[in-house]
């Protein structure tokens, strides 16, 4: 039994939104499916750090779901700023149970246990927000509070999983780095950045948080172990 970290799988299975047109991203799909068959068990857990589909609304993931639910493993989703289909826990949920999708889990003012872990998250919000946004910052701050609080009476040791990093180049966070030292987080991982942005990433230890950068194209489109 493994834990693993992906994002930003950007799958377009039912609409006309490929990838493949960046450099890079060459039939990633496939790319994705075969590392990920290769390393992940039906015993594991993947968490997928948001940007999952291209899907505008909820009934038009269904490809993109079916894709993921084929794969080895239960899978655990946040949401990513492209995730433009994403709607309230309780109507995620229905779908997943309507469609069938039985390994795929959303993420959403809640938590999940993985042995000694609480799986714990939040979209977080953009590194470049301007004043105007602080709103919805406070409110990913709420968000990622929620699932820790929810974690806290399992007394399992909380893992963050956030889309958006919370450390950028000489940026920082404050909002969301103070959340994880108040709850004492010693793992956070994070997706969203691509290409070039990838050579300002901050990994490894940042104020004493083990970060990682687990967007697909950075990690050669496979999973990321991060315990097991």
């Amino acid at each position: 039994m493994a834990l693993f970290a992906v994002g930003d799988l950007h799958l377009s299975l039912g609409a006309d939104k490929p990838m493949d047109i960046f450099g890079g991203w060459k039939d990633y799909v496939s790319r994705i499916e075969n590392n990920w068959r290769r390393i992940v068990s039906d015993k594991d857990t993947v968490v997928i750090c948001g940007d999952v589909s291209w899907a505008m609304k909820l009934e038009n993931t269904a490809e993109d779901f079916r894709f993921i639910d084929s794969l080895p493993g239960r899978k655990i989703i946040l949401k990513g700023n492209h995730d433009y289909w994403w709607n309230t826990a309780k109507k995620m949920n229905a779908y997943l149970a309507d469609g069938g999708f039985s390994t795929l889990n959303i993420l959403h003012n809640n938590f999940y246990t993985y042995g000694d872990y609480a799986i714990c998250g939040s979209r977080g919000w953009s590194y470049d927000c301007p004043q105007s946004e602080k709103t919805i910052l406070l409110r990913e701050c709420g968000r990622l509070r929620m699932s820790l609080d929810s974690a806290a009476q399992s007394g399992l040791e909380p893992l963050v999983f956030l889309h958006y990093p919370p450390v950028y180049g000489d940026y920082r966070c404050d909002e969301i780095m103070d959340v994880l030292h108040e709850y004492n987080i010693k793992l956070c991982c994070y997706g969203h950045l691509h290409g070039p942005s990838h050579t300002r990433a901050l990994t490894g230890d940042v104020e004493g948080i083990n970060m990682k950068l687990v967007a697909c194209d950075y990690t050669g489109f496979m999973p990321v172990l991060i315990s097991g």
